[in-house]
């Protein structure tokens, strides 16, 4: 039997920024998880960065502003470890993220405005 285990957990006092947690333990043991830090950014919920063992592996999902990912493969024993890396992760370092992010996004909005001009 498959047990589910989802929750939100938000990460700045103005809601702005929170984690998105879910798993399945199967006796006990993680077989699958995902962990999605997601900004609200420019009216809408966005996500950032993303842990998850989706594709046979663990692995970091940076998601730029355009959609593109990036993938970096974790080297863990096992997937509890892997999980527990990436709740800590997001937990510490959401606002470097969302500032890089940002950044990005400035970016890419300024070479748009300068393609028009």
């Amino acid at each position: 039997m498959t047990r589910e285990i989802a929750f939100i957990y938000p990460l700045s006092e103005e809601l702005e920024d929170r984690l998105r947690v879910s798993a399945s333990l199967k006796k006990g043991r993680i077989v699958r998880f995902v962990v999605q830090y997601e900004a609200f950014v420019v009216d809408e919920w966005r996500p950032i960065v993303r842990y998850d063992n989706s594709h046979g592996f663990a692995h970091k999902d940076i998601i730029h502003y355009k959609g593109e990912e990036e993938k970096q493969p974790l080297s863990f024993q096992d997937l509890k470890m892997a999980l527990t890396f990436a709740i800590q992760d997001l937990k510490t370092s959401w606002k470097w993220y969302r500032m890089a992010y940002e950044r990005e996004m400035e970016n890419e909005e300024r070479a748009g405005r300068q393609k028009k001009s």
